[in-house]
């Protein structure tokens, strides 16, 4: 039997978390069924470049003999299944799956569209209902020192949900052969398993892609600027097959 989405009711919440100060855990309700955790398989050997982008992009694949899962994030951006996440998370992979919030079983994914050089990727799953897609906001009105708050899959435990700032805008980055030439930074702890997920404001709209972290460091994390993505992703948020 089909499994949908938990609710969202008031009765739902205690005192405390209706309180308006707690205006995070309605964010967090509202966007939670449109974030996807993702798991991948790959049985590749890793190069130089791959040893040294693992230190600072999350969920970069470590090589084995045997198939290694790895684990990652995105989001919905059409309710027939396109989700968005990074390409270097799908890169190689052999097998990708992708497990909705408040469904039990895994639902295998191809993927459909990828940029590398701008990190960008588009899978698609069969979902056993319409999805609820998160709606984007904009990347340049984000203001520095604005509360955000990044959901993902740290770690593979899924629908996790860290706060924190804005703490610059427009910084640009240059790791192995990729180049970030506008990322957001956050203090919003983005752990492996986070890249590919939504860096959302407080209306609940994303504005950046959860991708880099320093490592090591402490709160330093940065995301792709959505309003660089918008046009890239144009046909899959319309719903045009990929």
């Amino acid at each position: 039997m089909m499994r949908k989405f938990r609710g969202t009711r008031p009765g739902d919440l205690s005192l405390s978390a209706q309180h308006p100060a707690n205006s995070f855990v309605q964010v967090v309700r509202k966007v939670r069924g449109g974030v996807v955790s993702i798991l991948t398989e790959e049985e590749e050997s890793e190069s130089l470049n791959d040893l040294f982008l693992r230190l600072f992009l999350p969920d970069w694949k470590e090589h084995q003999e045997t198939p290694t899962r790895h684990f990652a994030s995105g989001f919905v951006i059409h309710p027939k299944g396109y989700i968005l996440t990074n390409e270097h998370v799908v890169r190689r992979a052999g097998n990708v799956s992708v497990r909705l919030y408040g469904y039990r079983h895994p639902l295998p994914a191809r993927v459909v569209w990828e940029d590398r050089h701008r990190d960008l990727a588009v899978i698609k799953i069969q979902p056993p209902f319409p999805l609820p897609p998160l709606r984007l906001g904009s990347s340049e009105a984000t203001a520095v020192g604005e509360w955000v708050i990044a959901v993902g899959n740290p770690l593979g435990l899924d629908h996790t949900v860290t706060v924190g700032v804005v703490s610059g805008k427009n910084r640009p980055l240059h790791i192995a052969n990729r180049r970030y030439d506008n990322v957001i930074q956050t203090d919003a702890a983005i752990n492996p398993g986070n890249s590919g997920g939504p860096l959302i404001n407080i209306l609940g709209e994303v504005v950046g892609i959860n991708t880099l972290i320093i490592y090591p460091s402490q709160s330093i994390g940065f995301a792709i600027p959505i309003d660089d993505v918008k046009p890239l992703i144009r046909k899959f948020v319309q719903g045009i097959p990929g």
